[in-house]
């Protein structure tokens, strides 16, 4: 007698896409391909077969009269009019499971770490924010290990939070320490746009083994296509969703969302959308927030995310810079000037605020940490009349104590890579200062 294993048969037919309709190719412009003759929806994935038939995934991006207008993840190299083009009948998805834990894969879920493809629960990659009335208000820390954001710019359990700056400044350095020390259960981290010579650079030097073993890391270089690039984005936020979905603490974080906001702009413009402010389309700003919202706490576990912005010229009131900062909960600056001084991390604590730290934290903590901003504040108003010896001791009592704890609060604000300390110890070492 024949035994047959249901389950087995069961489990690859699940993996089979249905064949919806097909169409042919009909023009190749610029980054999009026109299709006629196939019945397909936005957001659908069909497969190119091109003259030497290989298949090459795309996505119906758009549609113009009758054509439907396809973007490919892959090359365009090959493709012909007459190639034949079949709707797969599925969005986007990503398989999730605790097995992506200390993996590497590209922007539509697939490894390129040389693991074996991986297998779970398939999360769309449109997946609806929570809901407002469903969200817990945000009442615990989250402890970064970086004492310049622990003690001037704390972050709540679930909080959005930005981090600008220009380029070389210590963005992703300041996303490694904040991966290698924080204490969550997840960290999921999404390189979009980035060099590809970064991306080993900081799993081995800013991320670390330690860090790598709870870490999913998402990588979408800047080589390849806008939509890869875009996809990249929507996965680790998938990701991240999924297990908060497990009633994880879970740190998203994103470097960076200008270049997100890039691939959109030629997504759009490749499509025929007009462009707006600096040339970006107005997708573009429609998008940020639905990624975005996506993030925070939810009834069952909480996403803590970090995206950083990079900034056009240092401008931080360029369109992207100033849009993400009305999304977010807080803003962290990095200051080029700081780096420029060898103070590292290069966090400007006058110009970056958390908008939960009010809320978060003891009286002690926010009386303290705003004497310390007094303190910065002054001696920086002042700083070119004491450099060039124009300011006479004793001419104002607030200058003399800026004078007198400047330099133990810079000490306190540097921190090096490697350095570890814990919530409970920077607030101490902040209030010893005063002491």
């Amino acid at each position: 007698m024949i035994s047959i294993d249901f389950d087995k048969a069961i489990s690859k037919i699940k993996d089979i896409a249905p064949v919806i309709s097909e169409g042919k190719v009909k023009k190749v412009i610029g980054l999009t391909v026109e299709v006629e003759g196939i019945k397909t929806f936005v957001g659908e994935l069909c497969t190119i077969y091109n003259q030497y038939n290989q298949p090459i995934s795309c996505e119906v991006v758009g549609f113009r009269y009758n054509e439907i207008i396809l973007m490919p993840l892959g090359e365009l190299v090959g493709i012909g009019p007459g190639c034949r083009v079949v709707s797969n009948g599925i969005p986007f998805s990503v398989r999730c499971s605790d097995k992506l834990l200390g993996k590497v894969i590209d922007g539509i879920g697939n490894p390129i770490d040389g693991s074996d493809i991986l297998s779970g629960e398939r999360y769309s990659l449109f997946n609806q924010p929570p809901d407002p009335m469903k969200r817990r208000r945000i009442k615990d820390i989250m402890p970064t290990g970086i004492k310049a954001i622990d003690g001037f710019i704390t972050c709540g359990e679930g909080q959005r939070i930005g981090i600008f700056a220009g380029s070389g400044v210590g963005k992703s350095t300041t996303l490694g320490m904040i991966a290698k020390t924080a204490q969550a259960d997840v960290n999921v981290i999404a390189l979009i746009g980035e060099r590809g010579r970064e991306v080993l650079d900081f799993i081995e030097r800013d991320l670390g083994p330690e860090g790598m073993k709870k870490s999913v890391v998402v990588c979408s270089t800047s080589d390849k296509s806008p939509l890869v690039r875009l996809k990249g984005a929507l996965t680790a936020t998938s990701i991240a969703e999924y297990f908060r979905d497990q009633g994880k603490k879970v740190i998203l974080m994103m470097d960076s969302v200008t270049r997100f906001a890039m691939a959109q702009r030629e997504v759009g413009l490749a499509i025929g959308e007009p462009p707006a402010q600096k040339g970006y389309t107005p997708s573009v700003f429609a998008e940020l927030p639905k990624l975005m919202e996506r993030t925070g706490i939810s009834d069952k576990g909480s996403i803590t995310a970090f995206y950083t912005v990079l900034v056009d010229g240092d401008d931080f009131n360029e369109p992207i810079a100033d849009t993400v900062r009305s999304i977010l909960d807080g803003h962290i600056v990095l200051s080029r000037d700081l780096a420029h001084k060898n103070h590292y991390p290069a966090i400007d604590v006058l110009n970056s605020v958390s908008r939960l730290m009010n809320e978060i934290c003891d009286e002690e903590h926010k009386k303290v940490a705003s004497y310390a901003r007094d303190i910065m504040a002054t001696y920086k108003e002042a700083e070119d009349l004491i450099n060039i010896g124009a300011y006479e001791s004793g001419s104002n009592r607030k200058i003399d104590l800026s004078i007198d704890y400047i330099d133990r609060v810079n000490s306190f604000l540097k921190q090096g890579i490697n350095e570890n300390t814990t919530y409970e110890e920077n607030i101490n070492n902040l209030k010893t200062i005063f002491m």
